[in-house]
């Protein structure tokens, strides 16, 4: 399965953010919406609101930073950052569908001038050299075959001395080569590295005062809780896209859950200076 494919499916999207603080303001999206009216639904990755702030800490992100966003899927962490240290964010997504509700979430709580959505490449990034003061990205690397590519794009556009940090899934030394295909087949994972291997890459890109840790404690209970919530979902899961596709999603979020209580798979947050 293609990234753009598996992403064009999937139950975190505009319409279910949307949707959801709807639910919350009595069934209307009547009225002025703020970024944190959607903060409780549009963070699609591990840890929530904590997990940005951890990785605009360890990327020292100031008051006014122009950060770079990688893999920014629907960009809830680039409002964050945005709404609450004032940051200049330009979130760039590959998914074209994914970009675009992203810019329209943002325009939707009035952070159009500080939030600028980039349908593109993160291999082949069309911005200029040291335009940034930090870069970060959350669990999308996984999903890049030439994550070589990707490391040195972010080295280039980041200025002297800026940082980088990021979070992604981590393969352990047990997962076999029959489970690496399945991911790729179901969840576009392609290429997963290891702790190990992912410093090796940053030093290879050119960045200094390389720091990596294994998160997966921190990670599995949120997991579960996951599953747990697409399974409540499930109706309105269904009525959007079908039982198959919500009986095949269950499947494979499953799959995930048991390869990280086997400890085959992990979760890793990395950084490193330019």
């Amino acid at each position: 399965m293609s990234v753009v494919d598996f992403y064009d499916r999937h139950p975190i999207s505009e319409a279910r953010v949307l949707g959801a603080v709807a639910r919350r303001r009595g069934g209307t999206l009547a009225g002025p919406l703020t970024p944190d009216d959607l903060f409780d639904f549009d963070q699609d990755h591990y840890g929530g609101l904590p997990a940005v702030a951890a990785l605009a800490r360890l990327a020292g992100i100031a008051a006014g930073a122009r950060v770079l966003d990688v893999c920014a899927g629907l960009a809830g962490p680039a409002r964050f950052l945005a709404s609450r240290l004032g940051c200049t964010v330009v979130a760039v997504e590959l998914n074209r569908g994914r970009a675009a509700g992203a810019a329209r979430l943002s325009a939707l709580v009035g952070l159009a001038g500080r939030v600028r959505v980039t349908c593109a490449d993160a291999a082949v990034l069309p911005l200029a050299t040291g335009a940034f003061d930090a870069a970060i990205s959350q669990e999308g690397l996984l999903h890049v075959d030439d994550k070589a590519a990707v490391l040195a794009e972010c080295r280039r556009v980041l200025r002297a001395r800026g940082r980088l940090a990021f979070t992604d899934w981590i393969a352990r030394p047990r997962l076999a080569d029959g489970e690496r295909e399945r991911l790729a087949a179901w969840t576009a994972a392609r290429a997963l590295e290891t702790v190990d291997g992912y410093r090796a890459l940053l030093g290879r890109a050119g960045f200094g005062s390389i720091a990596a840790e294994d998160v997966t404690d921190e990670w599995r209970p949120i997991l579960r809780r996951r599953l747990e919530t697409h399974r409540a979902l499930r109706e309105a899961t269904t009525a959007a896209f079908g039982a198959a596709w919500q009986d095949e999603f269950e499947r494979i979020y499953g799959f995930f859950v048991e390869l990280v209580e086997a400890g085959k798979l992990g979760g890793g947050r990395f950084s490193g200076t330019a």
